[in-house]
């Protein structure tokens, strides 16, 4: 199977497996719970149109069995927010007095984060399809040379910001280390054959626009 077919069956479960936590927990009541599951759950649904309509030509390669599993796995960290948000195991969501700010703070972030990382990749596709051989470096990609991960890094921290609890941002801190630094970086090295690459990279941030 290819790398996508792993990524794209976890993302498009992640619906089913909030809904079954909350069904579970009997947490229908739990506004933190309902919230989670529309933006989590619509970001999965997401995942797999946008594999479909845009792909990205990394998860194309095929992947042995076992490698699949791993994908799999990983994923899976992801899906300890939900858990404990619909278990309460760690905390009693009666007890949050600032949960509005909370939601509205996660939403905020899910919504900014999804418009950058699905605009970017489009940008790229279409890019990559249009105008093949060329460096991106203009639009949404101008002044950060990875705003769709960054993207990417707004929807998880929406994500773990609505679990109220600190595991979630240490498994987002995680894979930025072992997965999306590393790919960052090689993506840097491939670009440097363009010739107007230096000047590109003075002018922009590898991950956070402005910033980093």
């Amino acid at each position: 199977m290819k790398y996508k077919f792993y990524i794209d069956t976890h993302k498009g479960a992640t619906f089913f497996y909030i809904l079954s936590l909350i069904y579970f927990y009997n947490a229908f009541d739990n506004i933190l719970a309902m919230v989670y599951l529309a933006i989590h759950g619509s970001y999965g649904f997401f995942w797999v149109l946008k594999s479909k309509i845009f792909p990205d030509k990394t998860w194309e390669i095929k992947v042995p069995l076992y490698y699949g599993f791993v994908i799999w796995f990983g994923l899976s960290l992801y899906w300890i927010a939900p858990w404990i948000i619909t278990s309460e195991f760690f905390y009693d969501i009666s007890t949050k007095s600032n949960i509005n700010i909370i939601i509205a703070s996660g939403i905020f972030l899910y919504v900014l984060g999804v418009f950058l990382h699905f605009t970017s990749d489009m940008q790229k596709f279409t890019q990559l399809k249009n105008k093949p051989g060329h460096l991106i470096d203009d639009g949404l990609f101008k002044r950060c040379r990875n705003i769709n991960y960054f993207g990417e890094l707004l929807i998880y921290s929406s994500f773990a910001l609505l679990s109220m609890h600190w595991i979630p941002w240490v498994v987002l801190l995680l894979f930025i280390i072992l997965v999306w630094a590393p790919n960052m970086i090689r993506k840097d090295k491939s670009l440097a054959k363009y010739d107007n690459f230096e000047d590109y990279k003075k002018g922009s941030k590898l991950f956070i626009p402005f910033i980093y």
